[in-house]
């Protein structure tokens, strides 16, 4: 009955010195929210004299002892803690040898008798997943979702002889998103920060300072464990309700309706927020509308008239389908197996009995979970095959939808033989009927090749800055959509068709891609004007024509990447050869700006895709519209599914979620300059994956007397208003020789005069919107901390009074080289003027440099002497000369110092998406 684990003397300290108090302590449960507890408690210094935990399982060891008996901790697997009511002998002396101060309980599913509890010197803590006294007893996660709760948390009592009533510890609470899952809830909150209050309890009981702080009654409540015949679905109830009691009992035991005479579960279920796609009527016992069955899902209805949609059904036979193929389940026939398949299937048999070591036989009928899998067990069966079958990548879900060893085969087969790929893109889009066309913008996640909803279903709004208005509601993509998202771009390097191609066929794809960008270039602007509020004739000529302009570049490129042969020093008589061969990295993060979001993304994307690399792009979250047209323009041109991912979110979930990846091997960000520093740290820490940063920038612009004045003005005025200045390498500040000084002011205003503000899809428009509101609010600032430290506002500064997120073009003067103007970028439409003296081209160039940002820089001058010099002297990735923003897909784009490193466009881009081997032979 009693077994205890290996263990051995500790003879060393771990060398970690601690000050302040620590315990002994005895860990009662099992899992592996055990473990990490037991593990956190370790290095804090605890000392762990014992676990008690459950008996291995089919000969598997419980997580928490598996641990624990690594460590050389006693172990004791205890089948049971008592017998007819009375505590074991042996298990309380046990118990007792290890001199436990307290006992910790993170998970524990035994009954544990009142006199081991009380033993210790400080009792025994427990860990809850409700906010006692709401929802005491097991399945507290379930009833939270199943109740509706609009929080949910946990708590850390003091056990006592009541059940789940013991004074709270302490509590930690977060909210309940629309269409979270017990997993989702687990996963975000529950599992992460469970782990640290267990943590801070121990610690706040070793320092004395543990409240005890009695339960109330009032609002108590009680609930068990929910059983299969208690699940059924009570239809007239209201979307969410429903909703609400899927979600709840989703797994476990799961929420059921009877169909055509059958008992169906349900599982993965989201509020249907958009318009209810068209799908097929089923009719459902109970349900007063019929349910959908739609492309993506079961839509069901409320007694509201509002809709929910579940993704997967499950029969009463073990068989889960997709809801979508509810119509179709049955009509797939059995196929026959080749040679080559029956030995695939011969593996997975192998692979099948060596995980269900106490079934004798696998038969074409044995069920992989009524056998006894658990959820660990698909992981490791999915691995196994795709290990042992050729890379043959399965997902989790496919074990699910068929648990029966023949229909598991039948399934394998088809994936290898691509059966099981969608033949059509279903596309979901927001349309708008403007700019004399009905534009269609995709808004959901696309994720291998098909466009999905974010995995919470999560949405968010993207917002016309014309205006102020709601375009549409965009996915926001959650951690697991970036996991989803870089698992397939790695399936399609290392196993997918992608990886297979020549340099060629992939420049064919490339070159097909910007013909289709070039044939959707009006309705790509619009977009880009809804969206981010470019002036259309400007967004046609640049965000859209430089993008099928890099596009085709690098397409020239995919058959021209090469190596090298070197001679090397050769030991007589034998003779080597040696030569470098440039491969792809594999898997690539690709995080993009606001200011000009489809031609940031072709400037990266177009050299890692030349490369061989494949992709997953996070867009800006305030500007996503047109990255998401692209990936619907990618399929249409043939790119494998996997190659191209576009995740639409948020920089601190989705783009921190990319850095820190571990399957992740190049990161290429445009942004700025703290988050890029952010960004380099988690690329670090991680696994040390390649960066490219092009971040802030603060670009000088030195116009001296001899220039062509008319066009320094014009140009100058480009420099600093072109995009509404959220230009990158916009002149961030204007050094104007003095003896010109007032006559290029006064010019400059006259001109601004002469501006446009108006809606970015007019075509006389010179001047639209700000990107977002809080960028315009952010300028405004910026121009009244000029005003405050003493510079002159001779123009502008104000928000235009109309709709939508206008600001006037601003210029200022009698900028000093202390002040914030001088220092920091404004990437807005504000000309930044400070003079210098007549000849002074080294003083005008210390301080022009006098910044840590070098992204680029001008000049304007006739002599062409003063203009190489001050060239060479100005600490910059780019300097223009008599020109301004005259970028070009053929040259090297990128900044020094602080405004990052590597380079955008050119064949240096290359070099950032690919990694040199050099390989010697000897003949």
């Amino acid at each position: 009955m009693l077994r205890r684990g290996s263990q051995a003397l500790r003879r060393f300290s771990t060398g970690r010195v601690y000050f302040k108090s620590k315990l002994k302590l005895a860990l009662i449960g099992q899992s592996l929210f055990g473990q990490e507890v037991y593990s956190h408690l370790c290095k804090e210094g605890h000392r762990v004299v014992g676990v008690f935990t459950v008996p291995d399982k089919d000969g598997k060891a419980d997580p928490l002892a598996l641990a624990a008996e690594k460590d050389g901790t006693p172990v004791f697997k205890l089948p049971k803690w008592r017998v007819k009511g009375k505590t074991i002998k042996e298990v309380a002396e046990a118990y007792r040898s290890v001199g436990a101060e307290l006992n910790v309980l993170p998970f524990c599913t035994q009954f544990i008798p009142m006199d081991i509890i009380d033993s210790p010197k400080h009792g025994s803590i427990i860990y809850h997943p409700s906010i006692l006294p709401r929802h005491r007893g097991a399945s507290a996660i379930n009833w939270t979702l199943i109740m509706g709760d609009k929080k949910a948390g946990f708590s850390v009592f003091w056990a006592d002889d009541g059940l789940d009533t013991g004074p709270i510890l302490l509590q930690r609470s977060c909210d309940v998103e629309p269409n979270d899952t017990v997993d989702a809830l687990y996963n975000r909150f529950l599992f992460p920060e469970g782990i640290k209050a267990m943590v801070e309890a121990v610690q706040l009981i070793a320092d004395g300072k543990a409240p005890r702080i009695p339960q109330p009654e009032e609002g108590a409540t009680y609930e068990g464990i929910q059983k299969k015949e208690n699940a059924e679905i009570s239809w007239d109830q209201s979307a969410e309700v429903l909703h609400n009691w899927i979600r709840g009992h989703d797994k476990v035991p799961g929420a059921w309706t009877e169909i055509n005479g059958q008992m169906v579960t349900f599982y993965g279920s989201t509020l249907l927020n958009s318009s209810v796609p068209p799908g097929e009527p089923l009719e459902i016992k109970g349900a007063k509308k019929p349910g959908l069955v739609t492309k993506n899902g079961l839509v069901l209805f409320g007694n509201d008239g509002k809709a929910l949609m579940v993704r997967n059904l499950q029969f009463e036979d073990g068989k889960m389908i997709p809801a979508s193929q509810y119509f179709s389940a049955g009509e797939t026939s059995v196929v026959e197996l080749t040679a080559e398949e029956v030995k695939v299937a011969e593996t997975i048999k192998d692979i099948w009995a060596g995980i269900l070591s106490n079934v004798p036989v696998i038969e074409d009928s044995t069920d992989f979970f009524k056998s006894g899998a658990s959820s660990m067990d698909v992981a490791r069966l999915v691995e196994e095959i795709r290990q042992k079958c050729g890379g043959l990548q399965l997902q989790n879900e496919d074990v699910y939808m068929a648990t029966k060893f023949e229909d598991f085969i039948q399934k394998v087969v088809r994936k290898l033989r691509g059966e099981d790929q969608e033949v059509e893109l279903v596309v979901d889009y927001i349309s708008k009927e403007v700019n004399e066309m009905m534009v269609k913008m995709p808004y959901q996640c696309f994720i291998n090749g098909q466009f999905t909803d974010a995995d919470d279903g999560k949405t968010y709004d993207t917002i016309n800055p014309t205006d102020g208005s709601t375009i549409g509601k965009v996915s926001y993509a959650s951690l697991a959509d970036v996991d989803k998202a870089v698992a397939a771009a790695k399936d399609a390097f290392e196993n997918g068709e992608w990886g297979r191609m020549n340099a060629r066929e992939r420049g064919r794809l490339m070159y097909r891609l910007a013909d289709l960008l070039e044939e959707n270039q009006e309705e790509l602007a619009t977009i880009e004007a809804l969206d981010s509020g470019a002036v259309y004739t400007l967004a046609l000529k640049t965000h859209i024509g430089m993008s099928v302009q890099t596009f085709r570049y690098f397409a020239g490129w995919c058959d021209k990447i090469q190596g090298s042969t070197i001679p090397i020093n050769q030991a007589r008589p034998n003779r080597n050869l040696t030569f470098t061969k440039k491969e792809p990295l594999g898997v690539c993060a690709i995080i993009i700006p606001w200011n000009y979001p489809l031609m940031m993304l072709a400037w990266k994307s177009a050299a890692c895709l030349a490369a061989g690399n494949t992709l997953v792009l996070k867009p800006a979250q305030v500007t996503p519209l047109t990255a998401l047209k692209f990936a619907e323009l990618s399929v249409k041109a043939g790119f494998p599914k996997g190659v191209i991912n576009i995740i639409p979110g948020s920089g601190g979930i989705a783009g921190q979620r990319l850095s820190e990846h571990p399957d992740i091997r190049k990161l290429g960000f445009t942004g700025s300059t703290p988050i890029g520093k952010q960004i380099m740290k988690s690329c670090a820490v991680s696994n040390l994956k390649k960066v490219s940063l092009e971040l802030g920038g603060k670009s000088p612009l030195i116009i001296f007397n001899d220039c062509e004045l008319d066009k320094a003005v014009r140009m100058g005025m480009g420099a600093v208003f072109f995009n509404k200045g959220e230009n990158c390498i916009a002149a961030g500040r204007l050094f104007v020789e003095e003896s010109i000084h007032d006559e290029f002011v006064t010019r400059v205003v006259e001109e601004i005069k002469k501006m446009k503000i108006g809606d970015p899809l007019d075509r006389s428009t010179d001047h639209g919107p700000q990107n977002h509101k809080a960028h315009l609010e952010k300028l405004l600032q910026y121009c009244e901390t000029g005003v405050k430290e003493g510079a002159t506002l001779v123009y502008g500064g104000r928000q235009v009074q109309r709709p939508g997120f206008f600001m006037e073009p601003t210029v200022f003067t009698d900028v000093e080289d202390y002040m914030y103007l001088a220092k920091e970028e404004s990437f807005g439409p504000i000309m930044v003027i400070s003079k210098f003296q007549n000849g002074d081209v080294d003083g005008v160039l210390q301080r022009a440099n006098n910044t840590e940002f070098g992204l680029a820089s001008g000049v304007f001058t006739r002599d062409i002497n003063k203009a190489m010099y001050v060239s060479e002297k100005l600490e910059a990735g780019t300097v223009f000369i008599n020109t301004y923003n005259k970028t070009d897909v053929a040259a090297p784009f990128g900044g020094v110092k602080q405004s990052g490193f590597g380079k955008d466009l050119g064949e240096e881009a290359l070099n950032e998406y690919l990694k040199t081997k050099t390989v010697t032979l000897e003949y």
